[in-house]
């Protein structure tokens, strides 16, 4: 193998290590810091570069500090537990300046980073693969199928954590787990929600093992999406699964997208309420990727909200908890698929702002016509950076100015930034 020492310029979006070999083609590297020299063996291309492999640190930076979980190098789910925490900090609000400046917004003032914290993570999509040892139950190694067989996780909200151990052994002794599966756990208001994905045909065993693990392990709800399965079974439903948003309480389907964490999901909610003015002239809020409501039920106390989400199973979930708690006058939920079928200028000129907190690829088909359609305000959620800045160009030709950005670091160790853009015309 041929082996290469590099000086790692600085860390990429990816919270990879990015340096030079002696031809000048970048190398992408995971563990090691800015202003670092390491030995590395050159693999895979990846656009002008190449990918590399850590052999050695050869010259430590200073900031360096060794990292809490045992898993760390090996587990792809964090990148930067390495970091000294004021760096590490310093370079996720970069992020976000960084995404504002590449859109034509630099300058823009930023408030300081909301800083999450480990063990507060409340949703979790664990991998599952059978091996000859057994059921290998956690996430799986950076750019690999692998499946890291955890015992820790350090983001993990402590009843998720305790989970692990039970639940491999419960996967283990499941017929409809033929090769691989996967275990998705939401940590509601009471307890937890899983969905399990098996690849093969569960059978009558494996669901009366799924209620007897249901009942020892407190869980609110266990549901089954086995091969061929188009929605999920309930198995077993102990008590109803509920999580509040913002006074709202809302069942939520199983394996419902949520924010990872409760302190940064106020954080992002309160951010969005900060951008809009005490009092709007007119028309409702239109909160576009709504889900199950998250931002709707708190925009509902300014406003009625005309919420859109592709998925039939949470706008069912948002409109039947509304109609429940009396906010039906309030919040108007509607399935539709963004990605396919944006809202047109026409459609959007009756809002008196527009709220849209997108999946991780962006906006790009929805945003030309928000920008088009000129709403006074717009406030953008978004976890990843880079489909940020593509997305806020629109905004940036239409006239808009960013008058507040929120850095919320909701994905601790990790490369992934939530932020909040408030943008006004």
């Amino acid at each position: 193998m041929n082996h290469e020492t590099i000086r790692i310029a600085r860390i990429g979006a990816e919270g990879e290590g990015v340096g030079e070999a002696a031809d000048g083609s970048p190398r992408y590297v995971r563990g090691v810091l800015a202003g670092e020299t390491a030995t590395v063996i050159p693999g895979p291309r990846r656009g002008k570069g190449r990918a590399a492999t850590l052999v050695s640190i050869d010259r430590p930076s200073a900031d360096r500090i060794a990292p809490p979980c045992p898993h760390f190098g090996i587990c792809g789910g964090c990148a930067l537990q390495h970091w000294r925490e004021e760096a590490y900090q310093g370079w996720k609000a970069g992020l976000l300046a960084e995404a504002l400046a590449r859109a034509g917004f630099a300058g823009a003032a930023i408030a300081p980073l909301v800083a999450g914290t480990p063990a507060m993570r409340r949703r979790l999509d664990f991998a599952a693969r059978r091996t000859h040892r057994g059921v290998a139950l956690g996430l799986h190694r950076a750019g690999s199928e692998e499946v890291v067989d955890l015992s820790t996780c350090l983001v993990l909200h402590p009843t998720l954590q305790a989970l692990i151990a039970p639940l491999r052994d419960l996967l283990l002794r499941l017929d409809g787990l033929r090769r691989a599966g996967d275990a998705v756990a939401n940590l509601l208001d009471d307890g937890i929600d899983l969905l399990l994905r098996l690849d093969g045909e569960a059978s009558l065993g494996d669901r009366q093992r799924m209620v007897a693990f249901a009942r020892e392990t407190g869980l609110l709800r266990l549901s089954l999406a086995g091969r061929g399965a188009a929605t999920p079974e309930p198995v077993a439903v102990l008590r109803r699964p509920v999580i509040t948003l913002s006074g709202i309480a809302v069942t939520p389907p199983p394996g419902a997208f949520l924010q990872a964490g409760a302190a940064t999901e106020a954080a992002i909610i309160a951010a969005v309420l900060a951008g809009l003015p005490a009092r709007l002239k007119r028309g409702p809020i239109a909160d576009l990727y709504a889900g199950c409501g998250t931002l709707s039920c708190a925009l509902a106390a300014r406003a009625p909200v005309v919420a859109f989400e592709g998925a039939a199973e949470l706008v069912a979930a948002l409109r039947h908890a509304a109609g429940a708690q009396g906010m039906a006058g309030r919040i108007t939920a509607t399935a539709r698929d963004l990605a396919r079928q944006p809202l047109q200028m026409a459609e959007l000129a009756r809002f008196s702002a527009i709220v849209l907190d997108p999946p991780h690829a962006g906006a790009a088909a929805q945003v030309p016509a928000i920008a088009a359609a000129r709403a006074k305000y717009v406030i953008y959620v978004s976890c990843n950076p880079q489909a940020l800045a593509r997305d806020l160009m629109p905004f940036k030709a239409a006239g808009y100015r960013v008058t507040a950005a929120s850095p919320i670091d909701q994905f601790v160790f990790s490369a992934r930034l939530e932020s909040v853009v408030v943008l006004e015309i």
